[in-house]
């Protein structure tokens, strides 16, 4: 597996296919390969035509692992992920991002907008502005003692995956606590690249979909239909609205 060094931190990633480049962001607690290999979006893209590259956030998968949390701000993050397609060459790139990777996508887009050609944000909606998802008991959580010292069931659920993927629970907790930075109104209409919005109808994580769409400049909706946050993902409406939304935009 390739890595490279975005600014002194090792980043992993991979890179498939020809044709126009799909950059994949992945969310909090998760890899590139659990939320973009195994649900298949690399096989639609790829099959699509499209040339596809992912990567492990900081803390991430086979990455560098941080435990500051101030390195995990999502300015870096975006940056990361610029640095990941300059190093292979590529000008800019189609972007989609989940959750956590959705709200990468959003700072990658603003600080930069001619790397960025559209963005797609899964499981992201007006929380982008007005909250910051996931709460920051998951770190106290990613911190107990063992599993069974957590009673918040979401904290429960986050401790459990990341114990599945035989994750850094310690990278974890600091990414957490680092990367919960929110964009103004303001800042979310200057993203003015074509911008896809899919949430699942059940999702109680991203916040109102369609509030997030009303301050883009060009958004556009997705509903994924009775999907909460995590199902989402994988989900056979959002892989064909997101091939749609590339397929038309300019």
């Amino acid at each position: 597996m390739p890595h490279f060094d975005s600014a002194g931190v090792d980043i992993a990633y991979f890179d498939a296919g020809a044709g126009n480049p799909v950059l994949l962001i992945h969310g909090f607690a998760s890899t590139k390969e659990i939320n973009w290999v195994g649900p298949s979006w690399t096989k639609t893209l790829l099959d699509a035509g499209y040339r596809v590259i992912g990567f492990d956030h900081r803390g991430h998968g086979v990455s560098q692992k941080l435990y500051d949390p101030a390195l995990y701000h999502t300015r870096h993050m975006a940056e990361d992920a610029r640095r990941l397609i300059a190093h292979l060459g590529i000008e800019r790139a189609d972007v989609i991002g989940y959750s956590m990777g959705a709200r990468v996508g959003a700072q990658m887009a603003l600080l930069f907008p001619d790397a960025v050609r559209s963005l797609i944000m899964g499981g992201l909606g007006i929380h982008l502005v007005d909250g910051v998802g996931l709460p920051q008991s998951i770190a106290e959580a990613l911190e107990a003692p063992s599993l069974n010292d957590v009673v918040d069931p979401m904290g429960r659920m986050f401790r459990s995956f990341a114990e599945s993927n035989k994750a850094d629970l310690a990278a974890l907790a600091a990414c957490i606590r680092g990367s919960r930075q929110v964009l103004t109104r303001e800042e979310v209409a200057r993203i003015f690249q074509p911008v896809l919005v899919a949430v699942g109808t059940r999702d109680q994580v991203a916040g109102d979909a369609r509030a997030l769409v009303d301050l883009l400049p060009d958004g556009t909706l997705l509903d994924i239909p009775n999907r909460d946050h995590n199902p989402a993902v994988g989900d056979k409406v959002f892989k064909e609205g997101a091939l749609a939304f590339l397929k038309r935009r300019p």
